[in-house]
């Protein structure tokens, strides 16, 4: 299919999905390249129960690695006993903050600013304890239950302190405000005709993976190297990096990526953890191994989101935006992790989304409070934002009399206006966004759903007492996030081809879609095509797999080489570079009916329409947007870390965090665009990762407010039952409040 075919609809669980038009359907065997929804080559030995996770990966003679844990959010950490530990049966070793002094701050790998820089977290707690789940001491064994017994036999003494729990508190670190300001904001608001305020809030939660954290470090005496296994998302840095924290030679620290059960985010980043197995297998001259329980990902994996927002539009007569001016406090935790300001700087870059608004204003203070460290998770900064402009858009909507389609009709940014410079920056980048019709997608999707009749359909239902609701959210990703990517292509005389790509897996299907990509143009069975990631001795350098960055960089890059490979031999390389990002957008639209016993908000329809430019396998676009909207789900309607106002939390296994299962989440129906490809690598391609869980908030929240009959009444994710309940009995939903 070429970049200039017009659209291709999915629906989820349809029998004729990837059968539309102009692909080709689902195929096993074949060239199956570009436009083909060619099953994935990844399957066949996780189906086969061939799988080979971190947990399965066993060396002879290895040890096992627990961490102690603060109990405390906030305190002197004044004094840690190690000899009862010691003294146990099977422990090799005991170390504490004292142990380690010699090991640097955990650095940024994302928008660092030296502001943060005294906000970084050490492998181990020195001198206090930050966060509950605070690592304190390390106790290495030789199986994992002598050293969880071991562990429980650290002695530490702490004299706790007042913690903060709030952002917006007086007493919360406020290291750094990030702004982002264009136009004339003071006078379009000076001569609105009306100015439209709103407080807003997004909870904390992050992403659950199957599989938890964990890392094997083998020390090879043969090579001198340290290899890691269970090593995701961004191989070559954390290899690299953890051989810089540990004085090791450049190179000297392997990566082995194996399969990964999940990443969306929180999986692969370099946490205090890795560090210190890396630190335990040199030290001892035998391999360590650490995996950590869900109670562990619960309080100290990355966790996300929880943002408080204080946003007003001047708008003029007709009901069009003239300025946005927006206020936000973004909750970091207790430090500054790898991805340093990355999830506000999108907030405040991202917010104004795909309407025209010629006047903007952000700003956007980073807090340090005693929760878990923050990070990003599956439309970072962008599920927040997007729930709080749409919630707006929704606002002028209601104060102008205009239907909740006609008020963005009126703001959307024209496709002549393309490329359409939003006058922002974010991850290094200027935000410009490369191509779009946003007004012809939304209309793709009221035409899908038969907007007018629906919207008749549901004041019927709601006539004779049911209480049923249509939302709408809009939303602009980003993707593509460059600086660059290598690849390395080789043609074997039985006509098999490998791929040598820094590029990492995450489950999202990246060596069938490189595979895919190859095929068209070797003019082989994508099967041929083996695709070799995650190993760092295999490549020079390599970004990883994040920011839906994958099939851009990496697919270009393939593209490429092996169009370099068809004319020039049996080997080919290429590098692909690029300072902007894509810019895929898309809009949810979704149907759901309240309980008004319980308070319970049921999805009846959810409908997903995105454009990515060009599809290279439709199948899993789809099943991409299926997925990250059952994340989107849960975060608009059941997710949230809490915590007490001790700072101790309230949420540790999963009977308080709540996720969608099969009965929460609803067949999704997936409308897939391809109306405007990139003109910034040569296939017009945009990331697919993040569209489905970008606007299920807004969206969602939309909803609610239309099957209760109460516009603007929710303005706070996660919608829980007693929000719902409290809005009945005529509350409001409080978007201020830091508990729930």
């Amino acid at each position: 299919m070429g970049a200039g075919d017009s659209l291709t609809d999915l629906a989820a669980g349809s029998p004729t999905a990837g059968a539309a038009e102009g692909v080709r359907p689902p195929s096993a065997a074949g060239i199956a390249g570009i436009g083909s929804s060619a099953l994935r080559l990844e399957d066949p030995p996780l189906l086969r129960g061939e799988g080979s996770f971190l947990a399965d990966v066993n060396f002879p003679g290895q040890l096992h690695m627990r961490v102690v844990r603060s109990e405390f959010a906030s305190g002197a950490l004044l004094d840690v006993d190690v000899s009862e530990a010691l003294a146990a049966e099977g422990v090799a070793a005991v170390w504490t903050g004292s142990d380690t002094e010699d090991l640097p701050f955990i650095d940024f790998r994302q928008v660092g600013y030296d502001e943060l820089r005294p906000h970084l977290q050490p492998p181990l707690a020195r001198g206090r304890v930050r966060y509950a789940g605070d690592p304190i001491a390390v106790v290495v064994a030789e199986d994992p239950y002598l050293a969880e017994d071991a562990a429980e036999l650290v002695r530490v003494n702490v004299e706790p302190q007042d913690a903060v729990v709030d952002a917006r508190s007086p007493d919360a670190a406020a290291p750094l405000t990030l702004s982002a300001e264009y136009g004339d904001v003071e006078t379009a608001m000076s001569e609105a005709h009306r100015i439209v305020e709103l407080s807003a809030r997004v909870g904390r939660h992050s992403g659950v993976p199957l599989e938890t954290r964990g890392l094997l470090a083998v020390p090879v005496p043969e090579t001198g190297n340290l290899e890691l296994h269970g090593i995701a998302k961004v191989p070559h840095y954390n290899c690299s990096k953890i051989a810089e924290m540990l004085d090791l030679p450049a190179g000297s620290v392997v990566g082995r990526e194996g399969h990964v059960g999940g990443g969306f985010g929180v999986r692969g980043e370099l946490y205090p953890e890795d560090v210190l197995v890396a630190f335990a297998a040199l030290r001892l001259g035998r391999p360590v191994k650490w995996v950590e329980d869900r109670w562990e990902h619960f309080i100290a994996a990355n966790h996300s989101r929880d943002q408080c927002y204080e946003v007003r539009a001047a708008v003029d007569e007709t009901g069009v935006v003239l300025a946005l001016e927006a206020e936000l406090w973004h909750d970091q935790g207790a430090y500054v992790r790898t991805h340093g300001a990355t999830v506000p700087s999108l907030s405040v870059a991202l917010l104004p989304g795909p309407y025209l608004i010629p006047s903007y204003r952000g700003r956007g203070h980073i807090r340090l409070t005693n929760k878990t460290p923050a990070g990003t998770y599956r439309a970072p900064g962008r599920f927040e934002s997007t729930f709080v402009r749409e919630r707006l858009l929704d606002a002028v909507g209601s104060e102008m009399g205009l239907d909740h389609a006609e008020v963005r009709r009126r703001n959307l940014i024209p496709s002549e206006r393309m490329p359409f410079d939003r006058g922002t920056q974010t991850l290094g980048t200027h935000v410009v966004y490369d191509s779009g019709d946003y007004r012809r997608l939304l209309e793709r999707l009221l035409d899908h759903i038969e907007y007018e009749a629906l919207k008749e359909e549901l004041a019927l239902r709601r006539s004779e007492g049911e209480m049923v609701g249509l939302g709408l959210g809009m939303f602009v990703e980003k993707s593509g996030l460059g600086p660059f990517d290598d690849v390395r292509i080789t043609r074997s005389d039985d006509g098999s081809v490998e791929v040598f790509t820094g590029a990492a897996s995450v489950g999202q299907g990246m060596e069938t879609v490189i595979a895919q990509i190859c095929a068209e143009v070797l003019g082989v069975d994508y099967q041929n095509v083996n695709v070799r990631h995650g190993q760092t001795d295999l490549i020079g350098r390599g970004m990883g797999a994040f920011a839906s960055r994958v099939t851009v960089m990496t697919g270009v890059a393939v593209y490429l080489a092996a169009k370099r490979l068809a004319s020039a031999g049996d080997t080919a390389e290429f590098t692909f570079t690029s300072d902007h990002m894509t810019y895929p957008y898309g809009a949810h639209a979704v149907v759901v009916r309240i309980d008004a016993g319980t308070g319970g908000v049921s999805i009846l329809r959810y409908v997903v329409a995105y454009d990515v430019g060009r599809a290279v396998n439709p199948m899993l676009i789809e099943g991409q947007i299926v997925g990250g909207s059952a994340q989107g789900i849960g975060g608009a309607l059941l997710e949230e870390f809490r915590y007490d106002s001790d700072g101790g939390p309230l949420v540790t296994s999963f009977m308080d965090y709540l996720m969608p299962t099969a009965s929460e989440q609803p067949p999704v129906e997936v409308l897939i665009s391809e109306d405007a490809p990139s003109p910034l690598n040569p296939l017009g391609l945009k990331g697919a990762g993040e569209g489905g869980t970008n606007a299920c908030g807004a969206a969602i929240a939309a909803a609610v407010d239309d099957a209760i009959g109460q516009p603007g009444a929710v303005r706070s994710l996660p919608i829980r039952p007693e929000t719902v309940l409290s809005l009945l009995d005529g509350g409001r939903a409080d978007a201020a409040s830091p508990f729930s």
